[in-house]
C-alpha cells in the first residue's frame, strides 16, 4: 500500500508537478487562441475576396449596363413624349383659401357652467351666486374681445389672400396668353415664334440623359419652311473607356481592362448617329401645324480644331432632312450610321474621336432670320454681377417661387435687401432676405444681425442668401431659429430650377442642393471604424463629432454636424445608422490630422424636433465600435443624461503616446443646447 510523502521533497514534487500542469493548459490555451486568429484571418481574407470580387462584377455590370443604355439612346428617346404648346399652359387655378384656427369662432362661456354652490346660509349662497356671475361676466367680455380680433384678422387674412389670388390668376392668364399667342405664331411661320418654339421643345425635351448637353443654336427660313440648328453633340468621353472590371488577388486591387479602341470608336459614331436621328425626331414630332418643310442639323462639340489650335465648335455630322423623307423611316428598326449616311444623305466624321471635321451645308447664321441659343454656358457670373443686380435677381427667384418680393432702398433699409410676403397661409407671412456676394465664409455676425432684423421689423422669418457658404457656428446659431440659410451652390441649384441663370465663377452647374454628398449605402475602407450610438427614450437627438486639439476644434471645418457631414478630408463622416443605433459617425483615426489629439462625441436635443425636451428621457445609452464590415467589436458605456441639460459631451478618443487612441467617458452637460457646447469648444456662434 502506497502513500503520499509528507515531507519537503513531496512538497516539491507536488509543486512541480502543479507547475507542469499549468505550463500545459497555458501552451493548450495558446495553442486554441492562435487556431482561432487563423481561423479569424481565414475568414476576414475570405470576406474581403468576396466582397472586392463583388465589387468588380458591379462596376463591370455597370459598365454593360452603360453602353447598352447609349446603344438604346434612339429607341428610348422616341418613346419620350412629343412636345406640345399645350403641355406650357397653367391650369387657371391658385390654392384654395385656408384659415386655419382662424376659421373657428371662439367658444363663448356657457352660463350653467357658472352655478353657484349652494350653502348652508342664505348670505353665503348670495355671495356665491355674485361672484359666479362676476366670472360668467368676466369670461364672457374676454371671449368676446377674442372673437373680434379674430374676425378682424379673417378679414385682413381674407384680403391678403386675395390679392395674392389676384395677382397669380393674373400672371397664370398672362403667362397662358403668351403661350396662345406664341402657337399662333408658329401657325403662321412667324421666324421668331418658330426658332422659339422648336429651340425651347430641344431645351427642355426629356428624351436625352442627365450627362448630355443641350445647347441648341437655331434659326427659320420662312420662305423655304426650313429650320437650321446647331446641336452640341457629346465628346468621346462618354464612351467608356473600360470594358470590365476584374480583381487582382496577389496585389489585392480592382484592375480596369480597357475597352479595344476599335469598339469605342464604334460606340462613339453610334452615338452621335443616334443623337442626329432623335433631334430630327423630336423636331418633326412636335411640329403641330406643319411648320417645318426640312430641317438643317448640325452637330458640333466644343473643342481645339486638331488644324489650326483654335478653340471654337467642331462639326462632327450635317444633314439636311425633309419631312416627307423622315416620316417613312421606322427609327427603331434602323441602324444609325448607315440611316444617317444613306437614308437622309447625310455626313458623320470618319474619325470623331480624332475631331475630323465636317463641313456643314448650312448653318444658323447663314439664314440671315433671327438666331436664338438655348443652354450655353454664358450665364452671369454671381461674383461679378451688380450688386444692385445680384439684389434684383434674388427677387426675381422669389417671385418665381410664388411669393410677391421687392428690392429696397439703398439708404435706410435696415439691413433688408428684399422685403418679400408668402402669401401662403399659415406657413406664410413677411420675409425679410439679406443677400451677400461674398467669396469668403459667411461670419456668424451676420446671421445674428439678421435675427435681430427680424425681431426688429416683426418679420416671420429670415433668410441669408449667399455666393460662397456658412460655418459651423452659423448653422448652429440659426438652428431653432426663424432663419434660413441659402448657400452659393443651392443658390445656383434654386436659380436654374425656377428658370433664371446664374453661376459661380468658372465652376459648373452644381447637381444638388446640399453641398455635401454622403452616400446612403457607403463602402467603406479598411482604414475606418463606425461608431454606433444607441439610447432609450424618444426624444430627437442631433449626434456630432469634433477633431480637436485639447479643448479647441481644429477649424469650423472640422465639426462634423447635420449641416457639415464631413470633414474636407473625408477622415470623419456622418453615415446612415444601422439597427439597433439611432445615429453613427465613422472614422479613420489613422488619416486625422497630426495635430488632432482628441476626438469628441456629443449628442444635443433638435429643438424643431423637440423644442421643450431636454436629454432627462436619455438613458442606458452606449456607442458600439464597428469594423468597415459592421461587425461589432466592442461597446462603450455612455452617461445618462440630466433634467434641465439639452446638450451633453457622450465622450472623447484621445490619441496616445504611441500613437493609440484610448476612449474617454463624457458626462458633461449644458443647458444651452448645441450652441452653449461648441463655444465651450472654440466655434464662434455669436
Amino acid at each position: 500500500m502506497s502513500r503520499r510523502s509528507q515531507g519537503s521533497v513531496g512538497v516539491w514534487a507536488e509543486m512541480q508537478r502543479q507547475q507542469q500542469r499549468q505550463i500545459e493548459v497555458d501552451a493548450r490555451r495558446r495553442r486554441e487562441e492562435a487556431q482561432q486568429e487563423r481561423a479569424y484571418q481565414r475568414r476576414v481574407a475570405q470576406t474581403h475576396r468576396e466582397y472586392m470580387q463583388a465589387e468588380a462584377l458591379r462596376r463591370t455590370e455597370e459598365l454593360d449596363a452603360r453602353v447598352a443604355s447609349m446603344r438604346r439612346l434612339l429607341v428610348s428617346g422616341c418613346r419620350a413624349p412629343a412636345f406640345r404648346a399645350s403641355s406650357l399652359m397653367r391650369p387657371e387655378q391658385v390654392q384654395p383659401f385656408a384659415p386655419g384656427p382662424l376659421a373657428h369662432p371662439v367658444p363663448m362661456p356657457n352660463p350653467d357652467h357658472y352655478q353657484a354652490q349652494s350653502g348652508w346660509a342664505t348670505n353665503r349662497r348670495a355671495q356665491d351666486h355674485v361672484a359666479s356671475r362676476a366670472r360668467f361676466e368676466r369670461d364672457w367680455y374676454a371671449a368676446q374681445a377674442a372673437e373680434a380680433q379674430r374676425q378682424q384678422q379673417l378679414a385682413a387674412y381674407q384680403r391678403q389672400y386675395q390679392q395674392w389670388a389676384d395677382a397669380q390668376l393674373a400672371e397664370v392668364r398672362l403667362h397662358n396668353a403668351s403661350i396662345a399667342e406664341l402657337a399662333e405664331g408658329v401657325r403662321r411661320r412667324d421666324s421668331g415664334a418658330v426658332v422659339e418654339y422648336f429651340s425651347a421643345a430641344l431645351y427642355a425635351s426629356t428624351a436625352w440623359p442627365e450627362d448630355f448637353a443641350r445647347q441648341v443654336t437655331a434659326a427659320y427660313d420662312s420662305a423655304a419652311g426650313q429650320l437650321v440648328v446647331d446641336w452640341e453633340l457629346p465628346d468621346y468621353g462618354i464612351a467608356p473607356e473600360a470594358k470590365s472590371v476584374r480583381y487582382m488577388y496577389a496585389a489585392d486591387q480592382l484592375k480596369e481592362s480597357p475597352r479595344p479602341v476599335t469598339q469605342r470608336r464604334v460606340l462613339y459614331r453610334e452615338i452621335l448617329a443616334q443623337s442626329l436621328l432623335l433631334v430630327l425626331h423630336e423636331l418633326f414630332a412636335a411640329d403641330e401645324s406643319g411648320a417645318l418643310e426640312s430641317v438643317t442639323l448640325n452637330g458640333f462639340v466644343d473643342g481645339h480644331d486638331p488644324t489650326t489650335g483654335r478653340p471654337g465648335r467642331i462639326y462632327l455630322a450635317t444633314v439636311m432632312a425633309p419631312r416627307s423623307t423622315f416620316r417613312d423611316l421606322h427609327l427603331a428598326q434602323v441602324d444609325p450610321c448607315s440611316c444617317l449616311a444613306d437614308a437622309l444623305r447625310g455626313q458623320l466624321s470618319a474619325r470623331p474621336d480624332q475631331l475630323l471635321p465636317v463641313r456643314p451645308s448650312r448653318r444658323p447664321q447663314d439664314v440671315g432670320e433671327r438666331v436664338v441659343t438655348h443652354g450655353s454656358d454664358e450665364e452671369p457670373d454671381l461674383y461679378e454681377m451688380d450688386p444692385i443686380a445680384f439684389e434684383d435677381l434674388v427677387a426675381d427667384l422669389f417671385r418665381a417661387m410664388g411669393m410677391q418680393a421687392v428690392t429696397t432702398q439703398r439708404s435706410n433699409d435696415g439691413g433688408v435687401d428684399v422685403d418679400a410676403l408668402d402669401p401662403a397661409p399659415i406657413r406664410g407671412g413677411k420675409i425679410v432676405v439679406q443677400v451677400k456676394r461674398y467669396r469668403n465664409t459667411v461670419p456668424p455676425t451676420a446671421v445674428r444681425d439678421l435675427f435681430g432684423t427680424v425681431q426688429d421689423v416683426g418679420a416671420n422669418k429670415g433668410v441669408l442668401v449667399t455666393t460662397s457658404r456658412f460655418g459651423p457656428g452659423s448653422h448652429t446659431f440659426a438652428n431653432g431659429k426663424p432663419l434660413e440659410l441659402i448657400s452659393g451652390s443651392e443658390l445656383v441649384d434654386l436659380l436654374h430650377r425656377h428658370g433664371l441663370r446664374g453661376r459661380l465663377g468658372d465652376g459648373a452647374r452644381p447637381s444638388g442642393a446640399q453641398p455635401t454628398h454622403v452616400d446612403p449605402n457607403p463602402r467603406l475602407p479598411d482604414e475606418y471604424n463606425v461608431l454606433g450610438m444607441s439610447w432609450t427614450g424618444s426624444v430627437a437627438l442631433d449626434v456630432c463629432a469634433l477633431v480637436c486639439h485639447g479643448n479647441r476644434v481644429l477649424s469650423d471645418d472640422h465639426f462634423v454636424f447635420y449641416n457639415n457631414p464631413q470633414t474636407l478630408d473625408g477622415s470623419v463622416r456622418a453615415v446612415p445608422a444601422t439597427a439597433p443605433d439611432k445615429a453613427a459617425v465613422c472614422v479613420s483615426f489613422d488619416a486625422l490630422p497630426e495635430e488632432a489629439d482628441r476626438f469628441v462625441l456629443v449628442a444635443a436635443v433638435d429643438p424643431e424636433a423637440n423644442p421643450h425636451a431636454d436629454l432627462s428621457g436619455f438613458t442606458d445609452a452606449s456607442i458600439r465600435l464597428l469594423d468597415p464590415m459592421l461587425a461589432e467589436l466592442g461597446q462603450l458605456a455612455v452617461s445618462d443624461g440630466r433634467p434641465g441639460e439639452t446638450a451633453l459631451v457622450l465622450g472623447s478618443f484621445r490619441r496616445r503616446s504611441n500613437g493609440d487612441w484610448d476612449f474617454v467617458l463624457g458626462g458633461m452637460g449644458y443647458t444651452g443646447g448645441l450652441e452653449e457646447l461648441v463655444q465651450d469648444f472654440g466655434i464662434e456662434v455669436e
